[in-house]
C-alpha cells in the first residue's frame, strides 16, 4: 500500500466512486466556465430555447424532445440559462454511468472505470458540453441502448426490453439519426446466434409497439410536413468530392480520439522505469460475444455514419461525434488484455486530466485574450441580458403593449427572444422556419426588427429594408462586450413596428 498510488487503490477497491468523482469535476468545470465566462448561450442553443417556447410537434431543428426538454429546463430555472447548462451536464453524467454500467458488465468493475476515463477524453474533445440540443440529449440515450442492447443479447435479460423501448421512442423523437443507430443494434442481433435468439419471442413485438406509439405524432408531422427537404444522393461528377468530404470526417473523429492513442503509448513499456512494478489492473476473462459486441459498436458505428455523412454531402458526422465515439475507450480496454499494466501512474494522471480539462482551458482562453488580437469576436460574450432588457423595455416604453415578436438578425431575435417576457422570434427571411409566426401577423402584433449597425445612423440592410419597407431606424444601441479588447462595441441598429391600433 506505501507503494502503490492511492488512485490506483481505489479504482481497485472502490471503482464506482471513482467513476462518479471524476464525472462530476468534469461537470463542475463546465458549470463554472459557462457561469464566469458566457453571457449569451453558445452555438445554436438560444434559437432552440426560441423554438422550443412554441412546442411545435416538429421543426427544421428535427424531432422535438431536445427542443421540449431545453424549454422546461429554462423555465424551470427562472429564465436562466443555468437550468440548460445543468441539463446538459446531467445528459453528460448519464452517458457516462450508463457506459459505466455496461462496461461493467463486459470487462468487470475495474477495468470499466478505465474505459469511462478514456471515454472522457473523447468525448471532451469531439462534441461541446454545453451547447445543449438532440447531439448532447443523444448520448445518454444512445449509452442506455447499447446498455439494455446488452444485457439483453448478451446476459438474456428479458425485463430489459422495457428500458429498450422507451429509450428507443425517445431517441426517435430526438435526432433523425435514430433509425440509422437502431439499424445497427438490428444487425448486430441479426448477424448473431445470441441476437437471433433474443428476437424469437413476443417480447420484441411489445417493444416495437412501444416505440411506435412513442414516435407516431412526430411521424404525422414528417409526414405533413411541407417544407421538409431530404439531402440529396451525389450525381456521379461528385463522388470524389463527396469522398474527400468523409475523408475529412473520419479525420474529425481521429483527432478527436487522439488522447487515448496518446494515454495508451504513454502506458507502453517503453516509458516504465528500471525495477519498476507496475500495478495491474485486472478483469475475468471477456466472451467472444461481448468481444464482438464492442468492436461492432466501436468501429462499423463511426465507419457508418461517416460513410452516410460523407455520400449525403452533411456538414458533421451522422449522430454526432459524442454518440459514434462513445464505445471507443471501450474497445481499447477490451483490446488491452485481461491485465493492464499502469506504468507512471502519475504522468497518466497528469496528461488525463490536461486532455479532460484542455477544451474549457480553450474556451477561458478565447474569451480572454482573443478579443486583443482583433479576431472574430466571440459569440458568447455578447451581453445576452442586457440585449433583450434593452429592446423589450423600449418597445414597451414606446407602444405602451408587451413586446409579443422580435424579426431580423436570427442570432440578435433569438437573444432578445430569451427575455422573460419570451417574445416570438420570427425569421422573416425564412418564414416557412417559424410557422407561428408570418409577415400578417408581425404587424398585427408589432416588434422589434434588428440588424448589426454599420454607421452611426442604422441603416438597415437592403433586404431587411424590401421584407419591412416601413421601418423607421432608430438611433443604433452599443453594448459592450465581455472583453472588448481591440474589437469594436457591438452596434445594434433597431426598429419599431407598431402593433395596428396602438
Amino acid at each position: 500500500m506505501r507503494f502503490t498510488s492511492l488512485v490506483i487503490e481505489l479504482i481497485r477497491a472502490r471503482p464506482r466512486l471513482i467513476v462518479w468523482i471524476a464525472v462530476l469535476l468534469q461537470a463542475a468545470m463546465w458549470l463554472f466556465v459557462a457561469l464566469a465566462f458566457y453571457r449569451s448561450p453558445p452555438g445554436n442553443l438560444a434559437t432552440l430555447l426560441a423554438f422550443g417556447r412554441e412546442y411545435q410537434v416538429g421543426t427544421d431543428l428535427g424531432p422535438p424532445l431536445a427542443v421540449w426538454l431545453a424549454d422546461i429546463a429554462y423555465r424551470a430555472a427562472g429564465g436562466h440559462m443555468l437550468g440548460v447548462y445543468v441539463l446538459a451536464e446531467l445528459c453528460e453524467i448519464a452517458t457516462f454511468i450508463a457506459l459505466y454500467h455496461l462496461s461493467r458488465a463486459v470487462v468487470g468493475s475495474q477495468q470499466a472505470v478505465l474505459a469511462v476515463l478514456l471515454s472522457m477524453t473523447v468525448l471532451a474533445f469531439s462534441s461541446s458540453a454545453l451547447d445543449f440540443g438532440p447531439l448532447i440529449l443523444a448520448r445518454p440515450l444512445w449509452a442506455l441502448l447499447l446498455l439494455h442492447s446488452w444485457q439483453i443479447i448478451g446476459q438474456r435479460r428479458g425485463n430489459a426490453w422495457f428500458g429498450w423501448s422507451i429509450e428507443a421512442g425517445l431517441l426517435l423523437l430526438t435526432t433523425p439519426a435514430a433509425i440509422f443507430l437502431l439499424l445497427l443494434i438490428v444487425v448486430f442481433a441479426v448477424s448473431t446466434a445470441g441476437g437471433r435468439r433474443t428476437l424469437r419471442g413476443l417480447d420484441p413485438l411489445f417493444a416495437l409497439i412501444v416505440v411506435a406509439v412513442l414516435a407516431l405524432p412526430y411521424a404525422v408531422w414528417l409526414e405533413r410536413a411541407e417544407t421538409l427537404t431530404l439531402p440529396a444522393l451525389p450525381q456521379t461528377a461528385e463522388l470524389s468530392a463527396r469522398a474527400l468530404h468523409a475523408a475529412w470526417l473520419l479525420g474529425g473523429l481521429v483527432l478527436g480520439a487522439a488522447a487515448i492513442p496518446a494515454l495508451t503509448f504513454l502506458n507502453t513499456g517503453m516509458f516504465a522505469g528500471k525495477g519498476e512494478e507496475p500495478p495491474i489492473i485486472y478483469r475475468p476473462p471477456v466472451e467472444p460475444l461481448a468481444r464482438n459486441f464492442v468492436y461492432f459498436f466501436a468501429f462499423a458505428l463511426p465507419l457508418g455514419a461517416v460513410l452516410i455523412s460523407g455520400l449525403l454531402g452533411l456538414d458533421s458526422v451522422v449522430g454526432g461525434p459524442g454518440a459514434v465515439l462513445i464505445m471507443s475507450g471501450l474497445a481499447v480496454v477490451v483490446a488491452a488484455g485481461d491485465l493492464i499494466a499502469m506504468r507512471r501512474a502519475r504522468m497518466l494522471r497528469m496528461v488525463w486530466a490536461a486532455a479532460v480539462a484542455a477544451p474549457a482551458a480553450g474556451v477561458v482562453l478565447a474569451v480572454l485574450f482573443l478579443p486583443w488580437t482583433g479576431a472574430n469576436e466571440i459569440a458568447t460574450s455578447m451581453p445576452a441580458r442586457a440585449i433583450s432588457d434593452f429592446f423589450d423595455e423600449s418597445f414597451a416604453r414606446r407602444t405602451n403593449h408587451r413586446l409579443r415578436a422580435v424579426a431580423g438578425e436570427t442570432q440578435l431575435a433569438s437573444l432578445i427572444a430569451l427575455h422573460s417576457g419570451r417574445p416570438h422570434l420570427f425569421i422573416d427571411a425564412e418564414p416557412a422556419r417559424t410557422p407561428w409566426m408570418n409577415q400578417t401577423k408581425f404587424s398585427e402584433t408589432g416588434g422589434v426588427v434588428v440588424w448589426r449597425a454599420s454607421d452611426t445612423a442604422g441603416t438597415p440592410p437592403p433586404e431587411i429594408l424590401k421584407r419591412f419597407p416601413g421601418i423607421v431606424p432608430e438611433v443604433p444601441r452599443a453594448f459592450e462586450w465581455l472583453v472588448t479588447g481591440r474589437q469594436q462595441l457591438l452596434r445594434i441598429g433597431w426598429a419599431i413596428v407598431r402593433p395596428k391600433g396602438a
